[in-house]
């Protein structure tokens, strides 16, 4: 097991720094902010090898370019992102 907190470094800034996305990853002034706001308590990845599209449980809030997408557990249907392709991508 690791600790909360590295793993959310490992999923926000050290993957922006693997990548190459430098305006990515930490809450800074003229960063894109995506945020996630989750339950510690209910947090659970549902997505299994036979039903990999089954959604997770426990996000409170996600916002992607500061746009809401879960607003208190549900879906809102926006789609304010896009894919970003770092060094090395095609």
């Amino acid at each position: 097991m690791i600790t909360l907190p590295h793993a959310i470094r490992g999923m926000t800034s050290l993957a922006a720094q693997i990548v190459g996305l430098e305006d990515r990853g930490l809450l800074k002034p003229g960063y894109w902010a995506d945020v996630n706001v989750i339950d510690p308590i209910t947090i659970r990845d549902h997505a299994t090898y036979m039903n990999p599209h089954a959604y997770s449980t426990g996000l409170r809030w996600v916002l992607i370019n500061g746009v809401p997408v879960v607003d208190d557990g549900a879906r809102t249907g926006a789609l304010p992102g896009r894919i970003l392709m770092g060094e090395g991508t095609e």
